[in-house]
C-alpha cells in the first residue's frame, strides 16, 4: 500500500476500488431505495442517470450490462469534479480511492460543503480521514447509534462503510 502523494489530477481511481464499490452496491434491475429515508437506486446504487435526471421509483428496468455502464459513465464524471474540487492537492491511491467511494454515496455536492475537502485544501490529512466519521447521519437519523446495545436495523451499514474508509484513510498515512 503506497503512502506516497501525486498531485489528485494524476490519479484514478484503482480498478480494484472501482469493483469493490460495485460488489458493495451490489446490483438491482428495478429502482429500490436502498434504506429508509434514502432516495431511489438502480443498478449499481445510482440515483441519477447520465444526464442528471434522478432515478424514479416508475422508471423501467435495466440489465446488468446497462448497469455497469451507467456506474461507469457516472464515476467518470464524478471523477472529474472530485479532482477539480482539489486544486494543487497531493493524495495517496488509498485517499483517492476512498474518497472517491465517498463521493458514490453521498454525491459530489455534499462533498464540495464536506469538512473532509475543506481539510484535505488545508493540508490536514489524518484531519480529513477523521471527517469522514462525521457523516453517519440518513434523513437525520444517527446510523452509529445502537438499539438495546445492538447495532441499528435502519442504517447501520452506512456507518459500517464509513468506518471501513476511515480504517482505510488512516491505514495509509
Amino acid at each position: 500500500m503506497s503512502k506516497a502523494r501525486i498531485a489528485v489530477a494524476a490519479l484514478t481511481i484503482s480498478a480494484a476500488a472501482f469493483a469493490a464499490w460495485q460488489s458493495r452496491e451490489g446490483f438491482t434491475s428495478s429502482p429500490v431505495i436502498p434504506a429508509q429515508g434514502d432516495v431511489p437506486t438502480i443498478g449499481h446504487g445510482s440515483t441519477h442517470y447520465e444526464d442528471g435526471t434522478p432515478v424514479r421509483m416508475s422508471d423501467p428496468t435495466i440489465t446488468r450490462k446497462r448497469g455497469e455502464e451507467l456506474a461507469h459513465n457516472l464515476e467518470r464524471q464524478d471523477e472529474r469534479q472530485f479532482v477539480d474540487s482539489l486544486p494543487g492537492v497531493k493524495l495517496n491511491q488509498v485517499e483517492f480511492d476512498e474518497y472517491m467511494d465517498f463521493i458514490g454515496q453521498y454525491g459530489v455536492s455534499n462533498w464540495r460543503r464536506s469538512s473532509i475537502r475543506t481539510r484535505l485544501l488545508a493540508g490536514d490529512y489524518r484531519g480529513a480521514c477523521s471527517a469522514l466519521l462525521n457523516y453517519r447521519f440518513l434523513a437525520g437519523y444517527d446510523c452509529s447509534a445502537l438499539v438495546d446495545g445492538n447495532p441499528n436495523k435502519r442504517c447501520w451499514g452506512v456507518w459500517a462503510r464509513q468506518k471501513t474508509r476511515y480504517e482505510h484513510c488512516i491505514a495509509s498515512q
